[in-house]
């Protein structure tokens, strides 16, 4: 079950198993409350794998972990509604708002990254009020762009490519979760938290016509 105690014990359970020195893990990532352990078995087998990380699993209580150290608070400019948002006053009217009141509470809290999945980058942020417990659409949105943010059942998902959506299309930024020709190809990681900075279409414009990194005027600093 989603909640915020259960995505902080998978990320307080993955980032043990980073800075832990177990031969033959590879590879580790998160789904909003699970963990995922790729490793060799030529160094470790199944069944000890297996035992080693169920004792690890009882050895605290997972829920009460605090999130992982040096998150960032992002600020990402982000146009809400119009021709950038098509969805906006459908989705506010769900979560029984207007879209008024639904821009200034989406661009004034800070949504967690609660995990990076579908496409490379594609951050899932939340969780919203309960009264954002809206569902997905009936049908497919045969494409949003990348950069669209969309919202369902308490979440945000920041696109990071185009793709076809179920969620319902509120905004829209030039900030790229995927940056292939970066150092950092996934700027954003699970635990840290963005505000979505509400800007009108002009000022849209402008970072568009500046920027060509995919950062598109986004700031952060580091959670204290």
């Amino acid at each position: 079950m989603l909640n915020e105690a259960a995505n902080r014990a998978a990320l307080a359970f993955r980032a043990h198993l980073e800075t832990a020195t177990w031969d033959g893990i590879e590879e580790t990532t998160t789904s909003l409350t699970s963990v995922y352990v790729g490793f060799d078995p030529k160094y470790i087998s199944h069944a000890t794998m297996e035992k080693d990380l169920q004792d690890l699993l009882e050895s605290r209580d997972w829920l009460l972990s605090d999130l992982p150290q040096k998150r960032k608070l992002w600020r990402v400019p982000t146009v809400f509604g119009g021709e950038f948002g098509p969805q906006l006053d459908e989705a506010a009217g769900l979560a029984q708002m207007t879209a008024q009141e639904a821009v200034m509470q989406l661009s004034t809290s800070p949504v967690q990254v609660l995990t990076i999945g579908y496409a490379p980058g594609q951050p899932y942020l939340g969780t919203l009020g309960e009264h954002w417990n809206i569902p997905r659409q009936t049908a497919l949105t045969a494409k949003v762009p990348a950069g669209a943010l969309v919202v369902a059942i308490r979440q945000l998902v920041l696109f990071t490519a185009d793709s076809p959506t179920g969620w319902r299309h509120i905004g829209q930024t030039g900030f790229r979760g995927f940056r292939p020709q970066s150092d950092t190809p996934f700027p954003l990681r699970p635990g840290d938290e963005v505000i979505f900075d509400a800007i009108d279409a002009e000022k849209y414009a402008s970072l568009a016509a500046q920027d060509t990194s995919g950062n598109f005027g986004a700031t952060w600093e580091e959670i204290k």
